[in-house]
């Protein structure tokens, strides 16, 4: 006998493009984001009974984003998920909660003889702006900030040794290594029950994504790494101290492998340990590292 566990559906890969132009200054501002919208409620017979009627088409949730991206600001990204997810709980009754993704890419405005260009703008980099939005009615609202795509390396100040070994074990330890990987960090913020609550915290998402980008970078640079492990909980810490509505602080940190050459085969050239310059960079197999550190509850006087 088979039974509906779980359910939901929307529209994914929504491309949104949105100008900001200020008739004062005439400078126009530009946000492009993916949108991933998913509904789950009262829709199990659309899946056993072959009965659509309770299914709102995906193609109004498309419709959906469109119209409300052009009918609220869509910064910061965290307010703009919320006002969608909340949308289709309280116009569809038999619709209980809304999940939605937004991915925000990456454009910088341009300088231009040492001046910020007014429309022009490019792409420098890869790194993603994203935010994960859930409302469910009567429970509110649970967002996670994300940075993802943040390529970093630095070529020394990272080190490996004292770890675990036994008969399988053939890494060498080191006490000077090249650190590289591509920073996947998200940040869960407290439970908001209104768009009101949201609305009034638009300012610090938008200070806490430069917090988290400034801390991992920071973090990463400066720290004498004695493992990808112990920086990256260095990271998970310094954001809870310094974002008090974050509850917990996530890293994804693969670890991209630069493998010396030995070229002592051709006269002798020296090219490992303190000789080493050329290396080859490792597409795989790699590391991955990952925590997820939570900020402590208040003491009990």
């Amino acid at each position: 006998m088979a039974s509906l566990a779980a359910a939901r559906y929307g529209k994914d890969n929504v491309r949104v493009y949105k100008v900001h132009r200020d008739p004062a200054t005439k400078v126009q501002t530009v946000t492009e984001m993916t949108v991933c919208c998913l509904l789950e409620g009262d829709v199990e017979t659309s899946y056993t009974k072959a009965d659509n009627s309770p299914v709102v088409a995906t193609d109004t949730v498309k419709n959906t984003i469109y119209i409300l991206a052009k009918q609220n600001p869509v910064n910061p990204p965290e307010l703009f998920g919320a006002i969608l997810a909340a949308h289709f709980p309280n116009k569809y009754s038999h619709i209980h909660a809304a999940h939605v993704s937004i991915t925000v890419h990456r454009w910088t405005r341009m300088n231009v003889d040492g001046k910020p260009h007014p429309h022009s703008f490019l792409r420098d980099g890869a790194e993603t702006r994203n935010v994960d939005v859930t409302f469910r009615r009567n429970e509110g609202f649970t967002i996670t900030s994300k940075l993802a795509g943040l390529l970093v390396l630095k070529s020394t100040g990272s080190a490996f040794h004292g770890f675990h070994r036994d008969e399988f074990t053939t890494l060498k330890e080191t006490w000077d290594r090249i650190l590289s990987t591509e920073v996947d960090a998200a940040w869960t913020w407290k439970r908001y029950q209104t768009i009101g609550q949201v609305q009034s915290d638009a300012n610090n998402f938008e200070r806490a994504f430069d917090a988290a980008r400034n801390t991992t970078l920071k973090i990463f640079a400066e720290d004498n790494s004695a493992s990808v492990q112990a920086t990256m909980y260095k990271m998970c810490e310094k954001i809870l101290a310094d974002v008090p509505g974050v509850e917990a602080v996530e890293y994804a940190l693969p670890n991209k492998h630069y493998f010396e050459i030995d070229l002592s085969w051709h006269k002798g050239l020296k090219n490992t340990g303190k000789d080493a310059e050329v290396y080859a960079p490792q597409s795989g197999p790699n590391g991955l590292i990952k925590c997820r550190v939570v900020r402590k509850p208040a003491s009990k006087l």
